[in-house]
């Protein structure tokens, strides 16, 4: 990529029918970048710049059982069993924590991928799926949750994300670029 194009990434967040939330971002990186870029190695990215991002107000813990992101390290926030590849995705499957719906804890993922595309990039994704937050409250949240949650919770889950990749990218060699968001539409849903 010439060094003035700004490094594109590609989001989508939305509320599902059932009001689970999907999220989305990837970039496109040069394979020489990418280079044995794995979903392990970019969990492990991930989890490191989850602690630098927040300044280690959220410190994510890594245990037999799986991952906590604790606040403070203490209160758990999100709570996930150990990463289970699916396929070509490395998945952590959501078991609770206090940003979970108590009767959603069962239900949602946060998963990792690294895919050759044949044009010669390696395409890096993150994706949040069927994650019921408890800002939300139910199936049927009102007008005033619905927004409590975009402007707070869906809007830091999607700026860390951004800046993850733009770091991933500069830590992986490709310098200092301008970032720069794209829309895209994965799955049906009212836009968050």
């Amino acid at each position: 990529m010439p060094a003035k194009t700004p490094l594109q990434i590609a989001c989508q967040q939305v509320l599902q029918e059932d009001s689970s939330v999907f999220s989305i971002q990837w970039t496109d990186l040069p394979s020489e970048l990418a280079g044995e870029l794995t979903p392990s190695c970019l969990l492990e990215r991930y989890l490191d710049a989850i602690r630098r991002m927040t300044w280690g107000l959220i410190r994510p813990k890594v245990t037999a059982v799986g991952i906590s992101f604790g606040l403070f390290g203490r209160l758990s926030l999100l709570c996930f069993l150990k990463p289970e590849p699916e396929g070509d995705w490395l998945a952590l499957r959501i078991c609770g924590g206090l940003l979970v719906q108590r009767d959603q804890c069962e239900r949602g993922e946060l998963a990792f991928r690294c895919e050759p595309l044949p044009d010669g990039p390696v395409r890096v994704t993150l994706r949040l799926s069927d994650y019921c937050p408890l800002l939300l409250g139910s199936q049927r949240p009102s007008v005033v949750r619905r927004w409590l949650y975009r402007l707070t919770q869906a809007t830091l889950h999607r700026l860390v994300t951004v800046r993850f990749l733009a770091l991933l990218y500069r830590e992986l060699g490709g310098g200092l670029r301008r970032v720069e968001t794209v829309q895209v539409r994965v799955r049906e849903g009212r836009v968050t």
